[in-house]
């Protein structure tokens, strides 16, 4: 079943996108929609990095509702203001 959310994402260009979530009550994963698997150096034993596996619980797609304007930003040009609002 598909949990959809609508979020905003900047890559290749900003857009509108629906995306599928994680079901927040999976019991493999607890709602993260993954199972990191940390692994190590054979020959020393030390932390060599992770892998992600992606849950069943959970399709990684997306589909894009509506390309965003190149002038919209997420902070105005100049940044915030720092003076209070009143």
């Amino acid at each position: 079943m598909i949990r959809p959310r609508i979020r905003v994402t900047g890559c290749p260009r900003r857009a509108l996108v629906l995306t599928d979530t994680p079901r927040p009550d999976c019991p493999d994963c607890a709602g993260t929609g993954g199972i990191e698997s940390f692994y190590g150096d054979y020959d020393t034993g030390e932390y060599a990095g992770s892998d992600w596996d992606v849950c069943g619980c959970w399709t990684a797609q997306s589909w894009t509702l509506l390309p965003l304007p190149r002038w919209m930003r997420h902070t105005p040009p100049g940044g915030y203001s720092t003076a209070p609002p009143f």
